[in-house]
């Protein structure tokens, strides 16, 4: 039985893009990376991150990372929740597929049950709307196959960040809760008069930075 797992990295952060990694595999070789560690990738650290992906890879069938741009978060947010951009992007990579799957278990923001689920098929073609969708909370824990994709999407994103550090400035990670992503905004905004290249306008952490020297979000970005 063929099977694929959808995981994103990067929903919260104020900083930099999201990535929606999917991996398509056997059910049978999901065991194997169960053995060889695989889980979500909050649980390991980035080096055994890394050191996984050509497991992950080698036993996909099909795996791919979807990047979500600032840029594009920022103008779908003018007219949809995250929520409903994840469900519209995950969407747009079981659309895509090559290969035929008969189940696909994706970890869901939504806390209500079935509500990710429903949200994903409004965008899904005609050929997909047999697929069984198994979303719900924790699913990057409970299903290696997600853990695969949630592994996929944050070493791409990471890579992506690392990229961003190298031309801007080491801003951290970009989540809101990191001091050093606290200090390069505050400092940026101080100086330049309006948000970094790569932020996220619609985040509290970003609307507060601009306040506080009187600017307004949408004509400073």
């Amino acid at each position: 039985m063929l099977i694929a797992g959808i995981d994103e990295a990067g929903r919260g952060p104020c900083f930099g893009p999201m990535t929606i990694g999917i991996s398509v595999m056997d059910k049978e070789n999901e065991k194997q990376l169960k053995v060889a560690g695989v889980k979500d990738s909050k649980l390991l650290l980035p080096a055994k991150r890394e050191s996984l992906i050509k497991e992950v890879t080698s036993h996909s069938i099909e795996h791919k990372v979807l990047v979500l741009e600032p840029i594009e978060i920022n103008d779908l947010m003018s007219q949809y929740s995250l929520n409903e951009i994840e469900a519209m992007k995950i969407a747009e990579l079981l659309n895509n597929l090559k290969t035929k799957i008969e189940i696909v278990y994706v970890d869901s923001p939504d806390a209500v049950k079935g509500a990710f689920e429903k949200r994903i098929r409004k965008y899904l073609n005609e050929k997909n709307q047999e697929l069984k969708i198994i979303a719900e909370n924790k699913a990057d824990t409970n299903y290696t196959v997600v853990g695969a994709a949630s592994i996929l999407a944050k070493v791409k994103r990471d890579y992506l960040i690392e990229k961003l550090c190298e031309k801007f400035g080491d801003f951290g990670s970009g989540y809101p809760s990191d001091p050093k992503t606290q200090k390069f905004l505050a400092d940026y905004v101080k100086e330049n008069k309006k948000l970094p290249p790569f932020s996220r306008i619609f985040w509290k952490t970003c609307t507060n930075a601009l306040e506080k020297i009187g600017q307004k979000r949408l004509d400073n970005y």
